[in-house]
């Protein structure tokens, strides 16, 4: 019997129906809120510092939201934890915590205000020059390390989000009616690769014979 149904013969009954109804209703939990995220690793500022940077790294654009809405701070303040826990020591912790008070730092040199107060415009200006290794001045080598590696953390909470996921093309783990195999061109690139020789993780490959 549907709920609906269900629902019309107890109400059909009169009081004894509706009493039944608010009775069932009464007894029914409702689902638990969420708990709220409890940081393990930044404080209020770095937290904030955190969610402008993860954002100014991946933006909010016509596919998805921004990184900070699908949770990348969480995943790095998490990640950041279970690191220190697993290798039994905060090497990486100390190198986010580092690289955000080098922006802060910078900021309040060339700005007069923390990172996460300077204006769009301003915060590219110190971003550009750490953005680019190949590119960045020797003094902003330790901003260079630091963004590098926030920005790795950052991408990779992104794309294992459940945004993330749906942000790319990823056709894996949904049932098909008929397989066609591997996409001619990149099967094309295979053989190419096969038929010529190349240099793998596991040393040259070559076709045989």
């Amino acid at each position: 019997m549907e709920r609906r149904t269900l629902l019309q013969v107890i109400a059909s009954v009169g009081g004894a129906g509706a009493f039944a109804t608010e009775t069932a209703e009464a007894q029914t939990p409702l689902p638990a809120a969420p708990a709220a995220y409890q940081r393990k690793v930044f404080d209020d500022h770095q937290w904030r510092t955190v969610h402008v940077l993860c954002d100014l790294i991946l933006p909010a654009d016509e596919h998805s939201e921004s990184a900070s809405a699908a949770g990348v701070p969480e995943f790095i303040d998490d990640w950041l934890d279970f690191r220190k826990e697993q290798d039994g020591t905060d090497r990486l912790e100390t190198e986010i915590l580092g690289g955000l008070s080098w922006l802060d730092r910078e900021s309040n040199h060339q700005f007069q205000k923390p990172f996460a107060d300077a204006s769009p415009a301003e915060q590219k200006q110190i971003l550009d020059r750490i953005a680019w290794p190949g590119r960045a001045a020797a003094e902003d080598r330790r901003g260079v390390t630091f963004f590098s590696r926030f920005r790795d953390l950052t991408v990779g909470g992104f794309y294992s989000s459940k945004m993330g996921i749906a942000d790319l093309p990823y056709l894996g783990n949904k049932a098909v009616m008929d397989w066609k195999g591997c996409d001619p061109e990149v099967w094309a690139v295979i053989e190419s690769r096969l038929k010529n020789g190349y240099k793998g993780l596991g040393g040259e490959v070559k076709a045989d014979g």
